[in-house]
């Protein structure tokens, strides 16, 4: 148990936000499924899976997103693997994917069903509130996709492989740019989060910092 604790530890510590990539090496086929199976699996509110991974491999692709996410250009240059995480905005608590969802994905009886979606009302509309706009219902499912994206960074960390989370995109460029390649599903998905996936060119420069345990935690 001590050395798979000293495992995962050290794979946090490996893992940094790497800035280039080095294009020659790239992530074998079982390495990078093994890194979605566990974004497959993570967990989300209510179990609704909210998300889609759009893996961008097109080179051609990837220059024409480079102008619209600056923040994403080296990366999208040198890395082995892109995706961009999508985030489902059709889940009102009576909206047809959560019917759906609910009934076949999570296999449900009716009344079981019926019952959920009563719960799930007063979840959104009375304790926080999500149905009061689209902004926060989408903030609410975008949350969850970042779970799959710490789990996927995690894992590729624990095979010794490099990522990067991004943000670093103008929202309304690349959601206009996905719509156009018909990547939304006619508006049933909008951009979330980007990650790199791949092997690093070069030792970061700085060890990595952070607060220590007692200026972030406090018992109660």
């Amino acid at each position: 148990m001590m050395k798979k604790k000293q495992e995962i530890l050290d794979a946090f510590n490996f893992r940094h936000a790497t800035k280039e990539y080095d294009e020659s090496k790239k992530i074998s086929k079982e390495d990078f499924n093994f890194i979605l199976e566990t974004g497959r699996l993570s967990p989300s509110s209510f179990g609704f899976e909210p998300w889609k991974f759009l893996i961008v491999q097109s080179p051609e692709f990837r220059e024409r997103l480079m102008k619209i996410a600056p923040g994403a250009k080296d990366k999208l240059r040198g890395a082995s693997h892109f995706i961009i995480i999508l985030t489902r905005v059709d889940i009102r608590y009576d909206s047809e994917y959560i019917i759906h969802h609910m009934k076949t994905v999570q296999k449900m009886p009716d009344q079981f069903v019926e019952m959920l979606v009563q719960g799930l009302k007063q979840f959104q509309e009375t304790n926080w509130k999500l149905s009061e706009n689209d902004r926060a219902l989408f903030d609410w499912s975008s949350k969850q996709t970042y779970i799959a994206l710490a789990n996927m960074m995690t894992a590729a960390a624990q095979i010794g492989i490099d990522s990067t989370p991004i943000e670093g995109f103008n929202f309304d460029e690349v959601r206009a740019f996905l719509e156009r390649e018909g990547l939304l599903d006619k508006g049933h998905f909008e951009p979330s989060v980007m990650v790199a996936f791949g092997y690093r060119k070069e030792e970061p420069k700085r060890p990595k910092t952070r607060k220590n345990l007692n200026e972030i935690v406090q018992w109660v």
